[in-house]
């Protein structure tokens, strides 16, 4: 996946906005909470994407080739991984991983949040 593609598919996701932080990662939000994080390392090499998963998503995901612990948020007991080379993930997995993550971030915010943002029915 590219960075345009990436951005552009966190942009299909209800509620939320992008912004460019922490030395150029493009960032994801869901109200106030981060749910996504691609950081280009050059044209040739493949998009660092950092996202949250189940706890059982991360004890299967965290050995596998091409996916790691995310550097500085699993250190920290947070269940969210990088696929950071390839095998890793293909395209359709990833979205797929990045919309869990966007619901697992928006259960976080207050209900008052997810109403105001038009996320509760």
């Amino acid at each position: 996946m590219k960075l345009d593609e990436y951005n552009a598919y966190c942009a299909t996701l209800p509620a939320t906005h992008h912004v460019v932080q922490w030395r150029g990662a493009h960032v994801w939000k869901v109200g106030t909470k981060v749910f996504a994080i691609a950081r280009p390392e050059d044209e040739d090499s493949p998009l660092r994407v950092t996202f949250k998963v189940t706890p059982q998503s991360y004890d299967i995901m965290k050995d596998q080739k091409g996916l790691r612990p995310a550097p500085h948020l699993a250190s920290r007991g947070m269940k969210w991984i990088q696929h950071y080379e390839a095998p890793g993930l293909d395209d359709d997995a990833l979205r797929a991983y990045l919309a869990k993550s966007h619901e697992l971030a928006a259960a976080n915010l207050t209900k008052k949040m997810q109403r105001e943002l038009g996320l509760l029915d």
